[in-house]
């Protein structure tokens, strides 16, 4: 198939469009890489480009004293009937729209149209941030090539609405399990129900007051809650075997070490065995930071904190401040019916040209 032609130089709603227009669902995004390196190439000025995978690079080296890097990811969930786009008045319909194209396009469009940068500038255009975490395209640059994640700030151009939304919150999920002895319903006191010994586990979940914390003027609200349970033989059988599985979202103030500790002191006490599934650290906003700061600052001042987990993580962990700032709307990420608001493409356009300037 032919490689698309990306016009960089072009209003970046209409790039987004275009954008979305290249199907690109996770592990699928050979077409829309090659696309994107083929326009950076082609149409930029004191960029080095380099292709790892399905994730494109690029960056200046002028030795302007400061590094911004502009991240996003190329992949969408699963198409449903809604590509290819379209446009009606205001709104710009599409899968990616929102998530995250509309992000990627602003940050392609300034990577060829900043001609008077004031920091020099790195792009990473990455692969399978939408599926598990083992195939995230960032994670491979980590370990492939590390130099090119080094930056005074990185923006990641995930939905928020045009709103800087510094840090994220970390998660966990622990599976509890109990045990008990199976019996015909019929004669229940014959058995022990494994199902009925999760109601004290529910118990404690739903008198769980959660933590609110304030960090940098952002504030992060804590959760813990069952997300999905399991358990049952027949329905003319006491179960012996139950399993229920809890995610706790933590503020960033907490290591996943001391989160855990927390999950298992709610529980303590309890006839259950507990299994950690998942775990990932959030990041502190780092808003002090200078380079944060004139970002906050070129964005009137405006931001909150992310709830939920992204990428913004990896960057932390590097010692990297991060935020998540993107024209798309959260709320509509992975939805049939996304899209995004046209307007917000051009405000948050016009704020990080005017911040990678000044």
């Amino acid at each position: 198939m032919p490689v698309p032609q990306l016009d960089l130089h072009a209003d970046p709603v209409e790039l987004t469009a275009a954008l979305v227009d290249i199907p690109s669902v996770s592990q699928d995004e050979t077409l829309i890489a090659d696309a994107v390196e083929t326009a950076l190439r082609e149409q930029t000025d004191g960029f080095e480009v380099v292709r790892n995978g399905n994730c494109v690079l690029a960056r200046t080296n002028r030795g302007l004293g400061s590094r911004v890097m502009l991240a996003g990811h190329l992949d969408t969930v699963p198409i449903a009937d809604n590509v290819p786009s379209r446009r009606d008045g205001d709104l710009l319909w599409g899968c990616g729209t929102s998530d995250m194209k509309a992000g990627d396009a602003v940050f392609l469009h300034l990577a060829a149209t900043v001609t008077d940068p004031a920091h020099d500038l790195t792009i990473v255009m990455y692969d399978c941030e939408e599926i598990a975490a083992a195939y995230n395209g960032l994670g491979r640059i980590e370990t492939e090539r590390r130099d090119w994640l080094d930056a005074d700030v990185a923006i990641l151009g995930e939905p928020t609405s045009g709103e800087i939304e510094a840090g994220c919150q970390g998660t966990l999920r622990v599976r509890i399990t109990t045990d008990g002895v199976r019996a015909h319903s019929a004669r229940s006191w014959l058995g022990d129900n494994a199902i009925h010994k999760l109601a004290p586990v529910l118990d404690r979940l739903a008198r769980y007051e959660a933590r609110s914390v304030d960090i940098d003027g952002c504030v992060y609200r804590e959760g813990l809650s069952a997300v999905r349970i399991e358990g049952g033989v027949a329905g003319n059988v006491v179960p012996d075997a139950a399993a229920l599985d809890v995610n706790f979202r933590f503020a960033p103030d907490r290591s996943p070490d001391d989160a855990l500790a927390h999950v298992r002191e709610v529980f303590d006490g309890l006839a259950i065995s507990m299994e950690l599934t998942d775990m990932s650290p959030g990041a502190l906003p780092g808003l002090s930071n200078p380079a944060a700061a004139a970002l906050v600052e070129a964005a009137g001042g405006k931001f909150r904190a992310k709830y939920g987990w992204t990428d913004v993580s990896r960057f932390a962990a590097l010692g990297i401040p991060a935020v998540n700032y993107g024209p798309g709307d959260p709320n509509l990420a992975h939805k049939r019916d996304e899209h995004v608001e046209v307007g917000r493409i051009t405000e948050v356009t016009a704020v990080l040209r005017s911040y990678l300037t000044r």
